[in-house]
């Protein structure tokens, strides 16, 4: 799986999180969601992900380009 991927999966995850526990727990939660939006909005254009740096170093992901790469050797 290269990063790009498991960022969009981690980032579907959280965002259903987030909304479930809105409706069950506590309405206060719905600036979590705004959060994550608000950080894949800003990784769009700046290409800045925290979450794809430590997907990177703590699980050894790698890009598609790189994948692609190693895949052409």
């Amino acid at each position: 799986m290269s990063i790009e991927r498991a960022v969009t999966a981690f980032a579907g995850i959280m965002i259903l999180l987030s909304v479930a526990l809105t409706y069950w727990v506590h309405p206060g939660f719905i600036w979590f969601t705004v959060f994550i939006g608000a950080n894949l909005f800003q990784q769009s254009f700046t290409g800045f992900c925290p979450a794809s740096i430590a997907m990177e170093r703590v699980f050894g992901l790698k890009s598609e380009v790189e994948l692609y790469k190693a895949s052409q050797k």
